[in-house]
């Protein structure tokens, strides 16, 4: 496989986003689910705890078309996303992870106060590309994010780990005033998956 991201991907840079030792299920898209159920089974090394664990994990789909899932264990999700998921978040366990699946990160940080995503993870690769597909899309509420732990690669990535902590504040502020005494004011908003089970 070519491309750009293949100048920077590292062992590290693949395995950390995932936290799979804290996982005990995995949250899918359709599309990604499809994706990974192709590779993810040829991965066999028994030496290689990250790809047995991404193998053995319970696994859910999120699809309004997809009968099974090859990719055992799989369920598949049917309905509302943000409904399903609460359900999930009610039974025992540790985390439900999302890998890649944008859209339905969207669509679950896009619920605002349903609390369904308690934290997010970004690999943030040392390239501008300048096109491409947005990881978050308008429109969509605020969300505030606090920084909890941050990595570095040897090959430059930047591997941070962000807690929701609930609605993006906004303030206003007064810009510089210029020669003729304009008045500039704007909103500042703080930049901005994981999911946490219950019990």
């Amino acid at each position: 496989m070519a491309g750009w991201s293949r100048t920077w991907t590292s062992s590290s840079s693949v395995r950390h986003p995932t936290g799979s030792t804290f996982a005990d299920g995995l949250l899918f898209g359709e599309r990604t689910y499809e994706a990974f159920a192709r590779d993810w089974p040829q991965i066999t090394d028994p030496d290689d705890p990250f790809a047995e664990r991404m193998n053995s994990l319970p696994k859910y789909v999120v699809s309004s078309t997809l009968a099974t899932g090859d990719w055992e264990p799989t369920t598949v999700l049917r309905g509302d996303p943000t409904d399903t998921v609460a359900a999930l978040k009610e039974r025992p366990g540790r985390e439900l992870q999302i890998h890649g699946s944008a859209r339905l990160a969207h669509r679950l940080l896009s619920a605002g106060s349903a609390g369904l995503v308690d934290a997010v993870r970004l690999a943030v690769a040392p390239t501008i590309i300048g096109a491409g597909r947005r990881l978050l899309v308008h429109p969509m509420h605020g969300t505030g994010l606090r920084l909890v732990e941050r990595n570095a690669t040897s090959t430059g990535v930047l591997l941070v780990e962000y807690e929701t902590a609930g609605p993006a504040p906004v303030a206003e502020y007064e810009g510089v005033t210029g020669p003729r005494d304009r008045r500039c004011v704007g909103t500042a908003r703080p930049g901005t998956v994981n999911t946490t089970r219950h019990g």
